[in-house]
């Protein structure tokens, strides 16, 4: 968002807030591995705060959660009144340095397209985690069928950037390689490094990873 203009991604899940779901599964079991119930936990780009509310019923109890559409937060807040959701943007996070023990990157990568941006996320996400801290990402990854080889290539001219494309309603998305997520975390210790496959929330499959690491 630049000032209080509303930018249209925003406006886009602001829309869909309350109509989409998202389907990709969470890591539980590794993440579990790595960190403990009383940890502090922030999900950064919560939604409606899905995963924040799957940590809940597995005993962690101490997470926030931050997304920049207020309709997501509103839904968030209506289906799972005990979270604790507050709408920011994600570029400057409203908290102190080192207030986290661990921090959730969960599908936000492909709605923030321009590497710089991602980097100054991660970085910014660095800042309020605790020396040592877990960051645990999963997003999407480049496919090589042909509607999304057709649609790289159309939109490469425009973004400059492989592996973006717009949906017909106007959102414009990206999927990654594997190179450019290990480049992002350099300044971790990988922990656990999984290619999969996800569903996405408009019921497509695409390759996708999982990444656990510790803050160095």
């Amino acid at each position: 968002m630049i000032g209080n203009k509303i930018s249209h991604q925003e406006k886009y899940w602001d829309e869909i807030a309350e109509e989409k779901d998202f389907p990709t599964p969470f890591p539980m079991t590794h993440f579990k591995k790595y960190t403990s119930l009383e940890m502090n936990i922030l999900d950064v780009g919560c939604g409606y705060g899905r995963t924040l509310n799957e940590l809940y019923e597995n005993g962690f109890n101490n997470l926030t959660g931050v997304d920049f559409s207020n309709g997501m937060i509103k839904r968030g807040l209506k289906l799972h009144p005990d979270l604790n959701l507050i709408k920011n943007n994600g570029d400057d996070l409203p908290f102190p340095d080192n207030s986290f023990d661990a921090v959730l990157l969960i599908g936000v990568l492909t709605s923030n397209i321009r590497s710089e941006h991602q980097q100054k996320m991660i970085l910014e996400i660095s800042r309020v985690l605790n020396n040592h801290g877990i960051l645990c990402i999963s997003d999407f990854l480049l496919n090589n069928d042909e509607r999304n080889l057709n649609r790289y290539k159309k939109y490469e001219e425009e973004y400059g950037i492989y592996g973006v494309f717009k949906l017909p309603e106007g959102v414009v998305l990206r999927h990654h390689t594997l190179e450019h997520i290990i480049k992002l975390t350099e300044d971790y210790e990988e922990l656990y490094l999984e290619k999969t496959i996800f569903n996405t929330m408009n019921g497509n499959r695409s390759n996708a990873f999982y990444y656990i690491g510790q803050k160095r």
